[in-house]
């Protein structure tokens, strides 16, 4: 097989690492899917895929975020290193990650291109309504302070592939998309664009996640600073030590589910926060849209549990979300889970961000311009 055909996709993440070699078709040659770690451990885990597989005809490596200017898959040359090293303070959690196998995929495979695909770039067209906040416009000019939403791969995948499922158009399906795991987001795309999103200048916004708090009254670390709790330590609990973890000790949802059902309190109230914060921002999303055709899960825990899919139905029952019980729990893979007849329709989409890395790379690549659209 020509190396050209072949293009290696990286994706860091908050908690796993996932690389897959991807032929001109699309399909998997080989995957790699790893806990994350830090940033020598991953380096190690790559270089030992890069040295084991075929050599790749490009390199398709996922970046959180990109920032107000870079808005479609990018070549990475120096000035785009340089600008992904300034955004990494924005994402914490990933964007270090990222820029770790940046380094060592330059060293394994000399002259190979490197394109930087974002997760923020799906959302890059919101409506100034969606995407502007109600600060001093000076702070917004000055610092590029906007909503950027993140997990746009994700959600673009899941987006495209959920209306293909559901037999609707893709040109004007309105979907409420739920991208659930370890990071969470919902989006509300609207024949293919997104509208609407629940994260927001960084990815700490929105839902209730693993380690992250999600939506904040943002005067609650203004207070702990001004008394006395050091910035950092704050930013550290609100990245790691928040979220399920800060309610229940645990940011595995499988654990407290397993802890709720023998009857732990904490467990049992994390469980209504997590559930009750989801209800509210599905909700949100579901109005932006104008009521929606469809919701559409992904991400571990959006495929791989039925619970947390049956208690959101439940919840919007109101808006004619109705599953099928039996579809529902069965589900493995794509799935179409809605209750015949019901208004809204529902769907489990696998996570496929290797797909959109992959066709991003192949788009920059194919116009020879750094910032070529998907």
């Amino acid at each position: 097989m020509d190396a050209a055909a072949r293009v290696l996709t990286v994706n860091p993440g908050s908690s796993s690492l996932k690389l897959a070699l991807l032929d001109a078709g699309g399909t998997v040659l080989h995957t790699l899917d790893a806990p994350a770690g830090d940033g020598d451990r991953e380096a190690d885990r790559l270089a030992g895929a890069i040295a084991g597989w075929p050599r790749p005809g490009a390199v398709g490596l996922r970046f959180v975020h990109g920032g107000a200017d870079l808005v479609h898959p990018v070549v990475v040359d120096e000035a785009v290193a340089r600008r992904l090293q300034d955004l990494a303070d924005l994402a914490p959690l990933h964007q270090p990650q990222s820029l770790y196998a940046l380094a060592e995929i330059r060293r394994a495979l000399p002259g190979v291109p490197v394109v930087a695909c974002f997760d923020t770039a799906f959302h890059a067209g919101l409506p100034p309504a969606a995407s502007t906040y109600a600060i001093p416009a000076e702070w917004r000019e000055r610092f590029g302070l906007r909503r950027y939403g993140f997990h746009g791969l994700s959600h673009a995948h899941a987006s495209r592939r959920g209306a293909e499922l559901l037999g609707l158009d893709p040109g004007t399906a309105r979907l409420v998309v739920c991208h659930l795991g370890s990071g969470s987001s919902l989006a509300a795309v609207e024949g293919g664009r997104s509208v609407d999103t629940t994260m927001g200048f960084t990815p700490l916004d929105g839902l209730v996640m693993a380690t992250r708090p999600g939506a904040l009254d943002p005067g609650v670390p203004l207070w702990l600073v001004r008394h006395g709790v050091p910035a950092a330590e704050v930013e550290d609990a609100l990245a790691h030590r928040s979220g399920l973890r800060g309610l229940a000790g645990t940011g595995d949802l499988r654990e407290v589910r397993e802890r709720a059902e023998e009857g732990d309190a904490a467990a049992l109230a994390a469980l209504d926060v997590f559930h009750h914060r989801l209800r509210g921002c599905a909700a949100a999303m579901a109005a932006s849209l104008g009521g929606p055709d469809a919701l559409v899960f992904t991400g571990g825990i959006g495929e791989h549990d039925p619970a947390t899919r049956r208690r959101l139905a439940a919840d919007l029952a109101h808006l004619g979300v109705a599953l099928d019980e039996d579809a529902n729990a069965a589900a493995r893979g794509d799935a179409d889970v809605g209750a015949p007849g019901a208004r809204v329709r529902a769907a489990v989409v696998t996570a496929r961000e290797d797909l959109e890395i992959a066709a991003g790379t192949r788009a920059a690549l194919a116009t020879g311009r750094p910032d070529a659209p998907p």
